[in-house]
């Protein structure tokens, strides 16, 4: 697979001695979402800015489709397009004039017909000769990705993209971004909102303490570390579990009208079938069932609070 973007032994250190950025290695793949998950202060957001060239690394490579981001930087830059967390626009400038001042910015010629796709693909064409001082906050979100794909970048950066906007806009994010990814854009989203990564991402990073500690493609992520499981309702309650049952991860609740058995994806001790066999030998009736499977935001959390993962 074609890799857009490479990141080689990037070290951020400031200058009080903050290590921002340890070792950091990573190759983003044309055409995908790659989203990278953190906690607050966890670095991505200079991660982001350390490959745009708005923070000087301390050490290490980055290059934009073969571009170097130091050596070669207005070539490297000018295949990149960036949405910062903070909405930084002139307030009283229209929609149509701040989208186009940008695409100048990077020293393409006007194009009109470009800048109508991109204000229709993004539903601003509406607002073209507004302000942007009347917009509402998900319209300006949606000004700065204009502003971003103005130069028409084959690489989206979005730094917390839906940061503030409401549940229904954000959804109507996620639909924006796939389109986009559906036109030839990489993109990379950093997010603080777990289900963004579960529903659009193809591959997660995970970034702690300026290390990045995983790199996995979603699917993987989920079925490698995400927990399933099983729960029987009983007609009956039980006092205790019947020796057969005494297994590594079942358990009776305390009211002994519930039996939980938890596995792994990749892992599992014994099979549903072989509980449900024991539970039949035992003459143990159960009135319903269902299984469960844990979400991103678990894994998330578990990695993050797992101090085994600290190097």
């Amino acid at each position: 697979m074609k890799n857009v973007l490479s990141v080689s032994g990037i070290n951020k250190t400031y200058q009080s001695g903050f290590v921002a950025l340890h070792d950091i290695t990573l190759d983003i793949h044309s055409g995908e979402i790659f989203a990278l998950l953190g906690p607050n202060g966890a670095g991505k957001t200079t991660l982001i800015n350390t490959i745009c060239g708005i923070v000087k690394a301390s050490k290490g490579v980055v290059t934009v489709l073969g571009s170097d981001n130091v050596d070669e930087y207005r070539l490297a830059r000018s295949e990149i397009g960036l949405v910062p967390q903070e909405l930084f626009t002139d307030s009283f400038e229209t929609v149509w004039n701040t989208v186009s001042f940008s695409r100048g910015l990077f020293g393409k010629p006007r194009n009109p017909l470009y800048i109508e796709k991109i204000l229709k693909q993004l539903s601003l064409w509406d607002k073209r000769n507004n302000k942007i001082i009347t917009l509402s906050g998900g319209m300006k979100r949606r000004v700065m990705i204009a502003k971003a794909l103005s130069h028409e970048p084959k690489i989206l950066f979005l730094d917390e993209p839906t940061a503030g906007v409401d549940v229904s806009l954000r959804r109507d994010m996620w639909e924006l971004v796939r389109g986009l990814q559906k036109t030839g854009v990489t993109i990379i989203l950093t997010t603080h909102y777990i289900e963004e990564a579960e529903e659009m991402a193809d591959r997660i990073g995970v970034i702690r303490s300026g290390k990045l500690i995983l790199v996995e493609p979603k699917a993987d992520l989920m079925q490698q570390l995400g927990k399933k499981q099983l729960t029987l309702q009983l007609h009956e309650p039980l006092l205790q579990l019947p020796p057969a049952l005494i297994l590594n991860g079942v358990s009776l609740s305390v009211d002994g009208l519930t039996i939980t058995y938890n596995y792994d994806s990749h892992g599992e001790q014994i099979g549903i079938a072989k509980i449900l066999e024991i539970l039949a030998a035992e003459n143990i009736n159960f009135k319903d069932l269902h299984t469960s499977q844990s979400s991103l935001e678990d894994i998330f959390v578990s990695l993050v609070n797992d101090q085994e993962l600290i190097a």
